[in-house]
């Protein structure tokens, strides 16, 4: 891609919180800034991503199938400390190459769920890299919000996005179950929980203790993580079952998705009003 698409790509990712159109609408995104292999001056280009389960990351240094590694790749091979964005948290990470099987399984698994990468792979004799990538722990990832009601938003929305992904790509599927749409499933049903779970033992506990009306909004907001935390374990019951039909998998993605936009709504509805009152 140009250095001029590129940006307009990464502009356009920033304004609209990892958002964006054209041939990427939909896509998996993240903004990756490395040091410079040679200049040691620091550069962002969009990348696509895989889920990998837990809070690892994978991208692929296909390059469009070039006979040549993205320069990307040849910086995080001098520095392997670099920062991730993904629409929501801007964090540092480390990158690691995977290696003989490790990467071989990856790769399959990207191919699986996108042909493309395998048409990028025949059009070069290069092996293409997995690279992935972990959150360096150096204090907690910066939403760049103004507000806490601007952040909860904000990862609100990152969770309708992968929920709106993962049920057109289960309507894709085919008669079975891809490896990497059943690490897409499970992926989310961790990062729900953990949301929650800091929720239920930081957000909720620090508003309860200066709103005494909200108690029964933080009842109702408790209820609600207990039922959808319910379909969370069905989900990941089903989809780590074997033999798993996509449509029973569409089937209760739907369901969570209907219980979980009710509940994001109506949390949007009580707690931003008095989350961005709190930062004036």
């Amino acid at each position: 891609m140009s250095n001029d698409f590129n940006q307009q790509v990464i502009d356009e990712f920033r304004a609209n919180r990892g958002r964006v159109g054209g041939r990427f609408e939909g896509a998996r995104l993240l903004l990756l800034t490395t040091t410079g292999a040679r200049s040691g001056a620091p550069h962002t280009t969009p990348v696509g991503y895989l889920p990998d389960g837990g809070e690892r990351v994978l991208v692929i240094a296909s390059a469009g199938g070039s006979p040549k590694h993205p320069d990307w790749y040849h910086n995080i091979l001098a520095n392997p400390r670099l920062t991730v964005e993904d629409g929501v948290f801007t964090y540092e990470a480390g990158a690691v190459v995977l290696g003989g099987e490790e990467r071989d399984r990856a790769f399959a698994r990207a191919v699986e769920a996108d042909p493309g990468w395998a048409e990028y792979q025949a059009k070069t004799e290069r092996v293409i890299p997995v690279v992935a990538l972990e959150s360096v722990e150096n204090g907690p990832p910066s939403t760049g919000t103004t507000s806490m009601g601007e952040a909860v938003k904000a990862v609100h929305d990152a969770f309708r996005r992968e929920l709106a992904l993962i049920r057109a790509e289960t309507t894709a599927s085919g008669p079975r179950l891809g490896a990497q749409l059943r690490i897409n499933c499970l992926t989310l049903c961790q990062g729900l929980h953990n949301h929650h779970t800091g929720e239920d033992t930081a957000l909720f506990p620090f508003l309860a203790g200066r709103y005494e009306e909200l108690a029964p909004v933080m009842d109702r907001l408790r209820e609600e993580h207990g039922r959808i935390a319910t379909l969370l374990d069905e989900l990941r019951r089903i989809v780590t079952a074997d033999g798993t039909e996509p449509a029973l998998v569409q089937a209760e993605v739907g369901r969570l998705a209907e219980e979980l936009e009710a509940h994001l709504t109506y949390e949007e509805e009580q707690l931003i009003p008095v989350l961005d009152a709190a930062a004036r």
